[in-house]
């Protein structure tokens, strides 16, 4: 079976098995550098550069002032990306129908990123974000499609994994750039965009998917609105998707109540060694979890398509990213945030390469990928909605940084119980 472009394989007489493979590596180099440099936006501009920025501009109000902004424009990322991904499945262009989204999108929102270091109140700074969000969630739609389009069934745990490592690497180099413009966050923001730019043009140009050019353009939708809807939401009546969702949604609201705030736990909570700045204790967990994460998506992504098993490479991560958790409620010292950070790689390393291959194979339709894998992006999108929202009531009025930490660890024990009653997958 051709390893590219499942949906349209080419002849086998007419593609020889060295250049599937050497198609297959190209793609995963520049797809795994693409997801690597949106890893490095999210992570750098998210935990380093956007606290810096409010810090500087709402001092007092920083904790509640972070989560109204997170929140609310995570709002847009919910809503766009299953948008960018319906958007997606619809377009062709010479070099693949998701192309225009992944060059466009990247581009607008350098130009977004350009103007947003300039800000200097709150409500521009939450239209600013809004508007990073919504750029975003459309070129990471299409992007999130590639595996299940163009990667065979048996190597898309081998594909996850290289994404996985990718997003760990592109997330510490995104903290590091970022944590070297904490005096000038406008040029920070500047260089994460001009970093996902080249990358995502790479991509493109590099991986054309010409044959999905000539997919025949799906026709116009004529039904009421409330039934488009029902359709558009539809895979979430198969149980195992729904399972997937609600994994990957308790899951990740573990991980996004804790990683919005690092900045401030760091400079509120921990107690850091004498001359070490928050900024770079940040930079240090960053590459503690990195390295956890970059051995443990090496070995589980290609060991999960040895063994054809998901499902427990899923529930071990999500359960030791929730046990993990409590380490920094017991002692509140930069020593258990290290030891936390390693245990956190390790499981988001494992949960990346094979999550993501587990929702490739329980998507119920072929033909609308990228809209059903919007629709699981919910699971992304609304932890991310929530969660600020949530942590700054629990850092405010419940109980602070470590009843934070202990509701994280909960909802990633719960994310590990909800993949149990997958049925087609094992």
């Amino acid at each position: 079976m051709p390893e590219m472009n499942v949906a349209e394989p080419a002849p086998a007489e007419t593609v020889t098995e060295p250049a599937r493979r050497a198609g297959f590596r190209r793609l995963l180099i520049n797809l795994g550098v693409a997801s690597g440099a949106l890893s490095a936006l999210y992570a750098g501009a998210g935990t380093v550069l956007a606290p810096q920025q409010i810090e500087d501009i709402d001092r007092p109000h920083k904790v509640a002032v972070l989560g109204l902004i997170a929140g609310v424009s995570a709002g847009f990322a919910l809503v766009f990306n299953p948008i960018g991904g319906a958007l997606s499945d619809r377009t062709r262009s010479r070099f693949g129908r998701r192309a225009p989204w992944l060059v466009g999108g990247p581009l607008a929102l350098l130009l977004v990123l350009a103007s947003i270091g300039q800000i200097k109140t709150v409500p521009l700074m939450l239209v600013g974000w809004c508007a990073v969000q919504s750029l975003a969630n459309l070129y990471q739609a299409p992007l999130t499609a590639v595996i299940p389009d163009r990667v065979a069934r048996t190597r898309r745990g081998t594909a996850s994994a290289v994404t996985g490592v990718a997003m760990v690497v592109g997330g510490v180099t995104g903290v590091g750039l970022a944590s070297l413009f904490t005096a000038h966050v406008g040029w920070g923001y500047i260089v994460l965009g001009l970093l996902m730019a080249g990358a995502a043009l790479s991509f493109v140009f590099n991986t054309a998917d010409a044959s999905s050019a000539h997919l025949p353009r799906p026709p116009r939708d004529t039904r009421k609105l409330s039934v488009r809807i029902a359709d558009f939401l539809s895979a979430l009546r198969h149980r195992d998707f729904a399972c997937v969702f609600a994994s990957r949604a308790g899951s990740l609201m573990g991980y996004f109540l804790i990683v919005g705030y690092e900045l401030y736990i760091l400079t509120d909570y921990i107690r850091l060694p004498r001359g070490m700045r928050p900024a770079q204790g940040l930079t240090v967990i960053a590459a503690i979890a990195a390295v956890g994460a970059l051995l443990a998506a090496a070995i589980a992504g290609p060991l999960s398509d040895r063994l054809d098993r998901r499902k427990p490479f899923v529930f071990i991560s999500s359960a030791i990213a929730g046990a993990g958790c409590l380490l920094p409620v017991l002692s509140p010292t930069f020593g258990a945030v290290e030891l936390y950070a390693a245990f956190a790689g390790l499981a988001f390393g494992t949960y990346l390469s094979v999550d993501a291959a587990l929702v490739t194979l329980v998507l119920p339709r072929q033909e609308n990928v990228a809209r059903d894998l919007g629709v699981l992006n919910i699971a992304n999108s609304g932890p991310q909605v929530l969660a600020p929202l949530f942590a700054a009531l629990i850092i405010g009025h419940l109980g602070g940084y470590r009843v934070l930490f202990i509701v994280g660890g909960c909802c990633g024990i719960a994310g590990a119980l909800a993949v149990l009653p997958v049925r087609s997958v094992r």
